[in-house]
């Protein structure tokens, strides 16, 4: 008799045994022909589905206890699911083996493809992921990783002192500094090639050479450590921008978006200098101001009749002075105490007393110029200086020596012709030159306090620096 392998069954029968009794496993498999013989018609006799090989071997198991058999009928069918239900459905008909009672309950008829179909999936997605990890990417990620390999290949060793650098560094005109070769690597992988590196808070000498030559930005981590770089570069090297990362954030960290958002948005050297308090020789300002002050104090002991009555009410402005020591603001960003426009008398000059006009002139000319600060002036001027010191400002003074107002000399000029006048001495962090001699004869301005002269002509504008007021 031809039998059916279960590998080639499409359905399999899964059915229960119970018999109140013991018997064999023969038992069973003549009981399931003999009963069902002649049952369901000659095309779907059992016995002629086996021969012909539409159903397989019917295995069943079965095991004793306590004097009663249960056990598991398995039929492996290769008939149609219509078919295959009413013989799954014959078996239960069976309701006695031997002398013994029994019972067959079918609770399954299973799908072999469904199972097979799911072994297909589940082993195609572990091939198809092998064949992602061991073959080669796409032309795009191909491209991608070639082009990244010869960048990090471009990095080079720049000067006696071998510090990483990319292979631009000598065809470009703007170079960029980061802290570490890691940073660099960081860089050329997304197209910097003019990039070079510190190794350390050490600024290199080739490095320096570099920022005499070329304009430079630096491009520092956003944290404490970046700020003490910029702070050594600016007292050694000839910085031009300053560029750092995100606050907690490495250079080397950061995407191809992040790197070109921090560049564009570099500031100059000039502006880092005011926003992080520091000088030209990278000390902060606020420690020397502190220090300058601590020094003023300790030196000067005021007394009750220090001030003149010309004076007012100066020692309390001088303590408000010291106490809000600043940087210099834009001057559009400062409020001004105005002083209240002059009035202006016109001179009537009839036409035959005109020679007397610079007559007049002259001898105001003299005694302007031979007007001497008092000494309370002196000392009010050469404490304004002292602030002033490092600042890069200037400070406006009205007739009773009250404070209009402080601005950047940069703004200077801008300033002073906008209040058209009332401005009784100017102080400057800087030397005076011909140009403010010239805008303050035109305003009527008594004083100039700077550092230094460059004017050699007698002017009637009093010209004061630091060793006249001692």
């Amino acid at each position: 008799m031809a039998k059916i392998s279960p590998v080639a069954a499409k359905y399999i029968v899964h059915s229960t045994i119970t018999i109140d009794g013991i018997v064999d496993k023969p038992d069973v498999i003549g009981a399931i022909f003999g009963q069902t013989e002649g049952l369901l018609g000659a095309d779907l006799e059992l016995r002629e589905l086996q021969r012909s090989g539409r159903i397989g071997r019917i295995e069943v198991n079965m095991n004793t206890t306590s004097g009663k058999t249960n056990g598991e009928i398995i039929i492996p069918s290769s008939l149609d699911k219509t078919e295959t239900a009413i013989v799954a459905a014959a078996l239960e008909i069976i309701q006695r083996i031997g002398p013994c009672n029994a019972k067959i309950e079918v609770h399954k008829i299973e799908d072999v493809r469904t199972s097979k179909r799911q072994f297909v999936i589940e082993r195609a997605k572990e091939l198809l992921r092998e064949l992602t990890d061991t073959t080669l990417p796409d032309s795009q990620e191909l491209a991608d990783e070639v082009a990244q390999s010869v960048r990090m290949m471009e990095v080079r060793e720049y000067g006696h002192e071998r510090i990483a650098a990319g292979p631009a560094i000598d065809d470009s005109d703007e170079i960029i500094i980061v802290e570490g070769r890691a940073d660099v690597l960081c860089l050329l992988k997304h197209g910097f090639k003019n990039v070079i590196a510190l190794n350390g808070t050490s600024v290199p000498q080739v490095v320096r050479e570099l920022t005499q030559k070329k304009t430079c930005t630096i491009f520092v981590d956003g944290d404490r450590g970046g700020d003490l770089i910029i702070r050594e570069l600016f007292a050694v090297a000839d910085v031009d921008f300053v560029c750092k990362a995100p606050d907690g954030k490495e250079v080397e960290e950061l995407t191809k978006k992040e790197i070109h958002k921090a560049l564009r948005g570099r500031i100059t050297a000039e502006q880092a200098k005011m926003d992080l308090g520091i000088q030209d020789d990278g000390t902060l300002k606020e420690d020397i101001m502190a220090s300058k002050q601590s020094k003023t104090i300790r030196s000067q002991t005021p007394s009750a009749g220090m001030f003149s009555s010309t004076a007012g009410s100066m020692p309390n402005r001088r303590l408000e002075n010291n106490a809000a020591r600043q940087e210099f603001v834009p001057v559009q960003r400062m409020e001004y105490n105005r002083p209240a426009q002059v009035a202006s008398t016109p001179r009537a000059m009839p036409v035959n007393t005109a020679p007397v006009a610079p007559i007049a002139s002259t001898a105001a000319v003299n005694v302007s110029r031979d007007r001497k600060p008092t000494a309370d002036e002196k000392k009010i001027f050469k404490q304004t200086l002292e602030d002033l010191f490092g600042t890069r400002g200037a400070c406006l003074f009205d007739q009773k020596l009250t404070i209009l107002g402080k601005v950047p000399l940069s703004e200077l000029s801008t300033t002073i012709k906008s209040l058209n006048g009332g401005i009784y001495a100017l102080a400057l962090d800087g030397l005076v030159d011909i140009d403010l001699v010239r805008l303050a004869e035109k305003l009527n301005i008594t004083y100039l306090i700077g550092s230094g002269s460059k004017v050699k002509e007698a002017t009637r504008i009093n010209i004061l620096t630091e060793d006249k007021l001692v």
